[in-house]
């Protein structure tokens, strides 16, 4: 019988492409999140009955041995950006990861995968950066064979990130950015579920790795190659970090007052990572240690950000058009 991995989170931004490549590799894929119906998508990823989703809360010890339960592996993809209900940063990113690991030991789950992200520290002022640090050292404390990957930003299809800036140069006359010179290294985040899978089957060596892509740009440059593929003209205007805690603070009290019906665009932890460098460290063990060639966002985007152009997917075709002379 074919090997089975339980994917937490397995139909976010990342999990759903891990899980995606395990089928495709010809494991049988547990899809553990909060809500199954809403993951529905996930089984088309297989054979009939080859990919599950099932009903799981990592707070909740009974449902994580039950997800766990006669598993071969076992892949943390579990993430949030804000408070989310009764889902906090703690009791997600500390407390459901240890359950995890723990769990996974006492259940002889032999291969474990946690996805943490660059730039972690116990000490950061950012609530988000200093649980994902505690984290780790949970997950580690009771299982050092596990294989921590740290990726950078990461982009592709659906993300937060590219989609977020063309939705904003579609209908805004300008185009600010927090941050302008902060530098990263965006990774596509097909080539981070690659380096999952390589690690779920056994085929990493145990420890950290650091996943970033083969450029180092600053934001103001990914607004500027965003602009480019979107096909827009707009002003790029840094906007400095102070005024951004300012509109913080705001959209923050505008968000505890509509008792979160409005959403802060801008929330603390954001701008603390906004604030600083993400690039992997260069003692670092990264991609080239899992085999893999990691691309570049200019060879991806143009396949996901063409909805922000101004006419859609028949904008190429209208400026191919032009060029036409007339008989």
């Amino acid at each position: 019988m074919s090997k089975l991995v339980t994917i937490f989170g397995g139909s976010g931004f990342l999990g759903r492409q891990v899980a995606r490549v395990m089928a495709r590799n010809g494991w049988r894929v547990r899809v553990a999140v909060r809500r199954p119906d809403e993951a529905l998508f996930t089984r088309t990823y297989g054979a009939v009955g080859q990919v599950v989703p099932i009903l799981c809360n990592i707070r909740d010890e009974a449902s994580v041995r039950a997800a766990m339960m006669d598993a071969d592996a076992v892949v943390n993809c579990v993430n949030i950006l804000r408070r989310e209900g009764k889902s906090n940063f703690d009791n997600i990113f500390v407390l459901g990861a240890e359950n995890i690991a723990r769990l996974s030991k006492d259940l002889g789950v032999e291969q474990i995968v946690h996805i943490s992200g660059i730039g972690v520290d116990p000490d950061s002022d950012s609530k988000y950066i200093a649980a994902k640090a505690e984290g780790e050292t949970a997950v580690l404390k009771h299982r050092p064979d596990a294989v921590v990957l740290r990726p950078s930003v990461m982009f592709g299809p659906g993300d937060r990130f590219l989609n977020r800036i063309g939705e904003m140069a579609a209908i805004s006359p300008i185009l600010p950015v927090v941050g302008a010179k902060t530098r990263l290294q965006p990774v596509f985040v097909d080539d981070v579920a690659h380096a999952a899978a390589l690690a779920a089957e056994g085929k990493a060596q145990p420890g950290i790795y650091e996943l970033g892509g083969p450029e180092i740009v600053t934001m103001r440059e990914i607004a500027r190659q965003t602009l480019l593929e979107t096909d827009r003209r707009r002003a790029i205007v840094g906007v400095p970090l102070w005024v951004a805690r300012i509109g913080s603070g705001i959209f923050g009290a505008i968000q505890a007052l509509t008792g979160g019906i409005v959403k802060n665009p801008l929330p603390r932890d954001q701008l603390i990572l906004l604030s600083q460098d993400n690039l992997v460290d260069k003692n670092a063990k990264g991609f080239a240690d899992l085999g893999i060639e990691p691309l570049a966002a200019e060879a991806v985007v143009d396949q996901y950000l063409w909805p922000f152009r101004p006419s859609g997917q028949y904008d190429a075709i209208k400026r191919s058009a032009k060029n036409l002379r007339p008989l």
